[in-house]
């Protein structure tokens, strides 16, 4: 079964590729076939396989042997592993589909944010709904509804800080995938009578997380903009899988 998952999660890490790269150019991911990014020869079954196509053909196209992006491998590779270790901790269960959906989500908004500065619509909106639906199976109706709540509630402040930030810096401070985005951690976070306060520790978490990357683009590439949504899910997804870990930690402050 470990196996299994593992090359479910190259397929979909490939697949994740093409929605992030492709998307953001208006390009249909569900016509044409693949094809080599700089000839843009169609590729055969066989030169599309997860892993093995790129290590056969040795990182190169077989009709223009110009080099692919090493990014195919890495994603692929990195996807299969992550994939991997939620079933060696979760298990077959709600959890773990939880965490496929919000770690699918985060590849997706890696490679569209830090490429593109965008966040998809689309993968947002069938994330909110497949985590509905999960967590109606985890928490029941009541707790799915609570859920609900903290989403909309953590778009509320998110863009409430989206406008204090746009006066205070005369300029955007957060994009709308950002606040969109919030909606989804609400609902990964969302679990009765903590959930707000779990994604509000989140937003602390990202901010950290951003610290490094925001720093070093400051000072190499002269750039004080960042793109913000990876670190936000990343938040998110650290937070739900160590949640046990986080709740007892608001347990002893807030309810001790």
């Amino acid at each position: 079964m470990g196996i299994i998952i593992f090359l479910v999660g190259t397929i979909l890490g490939s697949f994740y590729l093409v929605i992030g790269s492709r998307l953001p150019l208006k390009e249909n991911i569900f016509t044409g076939r693949s094809r080599c990014d700089s000839c843009y020869t169609q590729l055969k079954w066989y030169e599309m396989i997860p892993i093995f196509s790129y290590l056969w053909q040795r990182g190169k196209c077989n009709y223009c042997h110009k080099k692919i992006n090493i990014l195919h491998l890495i994603i692929e590779i990195v996807t299969g592993v992550l994939f991997l270790i939620g079933y060696l901790y979760y298990g077959l269960n709600i959890s773990l589909g939880i965490y496929l959906v919000s770690i699918s989500l985060a590849l997706i908004i890696f490679i569209s944010d830090f490429k593109y500065m965008v966040i998809l619509d689309s993968p947002l909106i069938i994330s909110s709904i497949l985590l509905i639906a999960l967590k109606y199976f985890e928490i029941g109706f009541k707790g799915m509804g609570i859920s609900i709540i903290y989403g909309l509630s953590a778009v509320a402040l998110m863009f409430l800080i989206k406008v204090l930030g746009d006066k205070i810096y005369k300029r955007e401070s957060l994009g709308g995938g950002d606040i969109k985005l919030a909606f989804v951690m609400g609902l990964i976070l969302g679990y009765p009578y903590i959930g707000f306060r779990l994604y509000l520790i989140s937003l602390i978490f990202a901010s950290f997380l951003a610290l490094p990357y925001a720093l070093a683009n400051l000072f190499l590439k002269k750039k004080n903009e960042l793109p913000y949504g990876p670190f936000l899910i990343s938040s998110a997804v650290i937070m739900f899988i160590f949640l046990d870990k986080f709740k007892n930690l608001l347990i002893f402050f807030f309810l001790s």
